[in-house]
């Protein structure tokens, strides 16, 4: 009986987690016009990774869907469809999610969406800490286990060029996601765990709103230049 129960439990928290997942394509998809699509995802067993081979932690469990066995951001990136699908569309966000309702939820970043810039958890807490400290009003902030992403208002690569070439030095711990690239967003299920808001949305008449990167780069960059340990690596 208590084998029975147990079963039902799960079964109800994984629906609930999958109509979730979709609950929050179709936000972003319908009402704030932000193109998603399904990310990679997950699967259990499999040949260990080169890094799971060093034992870093949660990934020795749940590897990455893709073909690619040394995958350095297991689940957290596009597959099939690729990038070039992401949509606002509701019937293929829900044609998608009814295929493959854990699936990650993927934001394909620059354009008419919102950018992001992404940097170490530690690094992020300490950015998001002096940004508030001197009142500078912020966006939506995705936060992994591991790293945290500040989405801000579409730039392009020359304003970012601009902004960038006048500092000394950018960690290469600090990442930018404009036109072409992707940040996967609340509630997925990634290798380093859960995908959360930090900062949530603030809905508005016209979506959530977002501060220019000009505004926030100054605090991302002082605050990963501090940090030990910058994490230059790319896992999410």
């Amino acid at each position: 009986m208590r084998e029975i129960l147990g079963r039902r439990r799960k079964l109800l928290f994984r629906r609930g987690g999958r109509s979730a997942l979709l609950g929050a394509a179709l936000q972003c998809a319908t009402e704030w016009q932000w193109p998603v699509l399904p990310g990679v995802g997950l699967r259990s067993g499999g040949r260990p990774s080169a890094g799971e081979r060093l034992g870093l932690g949660e990934r020795t469990a749940r590897r990455c869907s893709c073909p690619d066995p040394d995958c350095v951001v297991p689940g957290a990136h596009p597959f099939d469809p690729g990038l070039l699908a992401a949509t606002t569309d509701p019937r293929m966000v829900r044609w998608w999610w009814a295929n493959r309702p854990d699936a990650p939820v993927v934001l394909a970043t620059g354009g008419h969406a919102p950018c992001a810039v992404s940097l170490p958890a530690v690094a992020g807490a300490r950015a998001l800490a002096a940004l508030d400290h001197f009142g500078v009003r912020l966006g939506p902030v995705v936060a992994t286990p591991t790293r945290w992403s500040l989405l801000v208002s579409p730039y392009d690569l020359a304003e970012l060029g601009e902004l960038l070439h006048s500092r000394d030095w950018v960690p290469s711990s600090l990442r930018f996601h404009g036109e072409g690239g992707y940040v996967v967003l609340p509630p997925s299920q990634i290798s380093a765990g859960k995908v959360r808001w930090e900062r949530p949305p603030a809905a508005g008449p016209a979506g959530p709103w977002l501060p220019t990167v000009a505004t926030i780069v100054d605090a991302l960059v002082t605050a990963s230049t501090s940090t030990p340990d910058g994490g230059s690596r790319l896992a999410y």
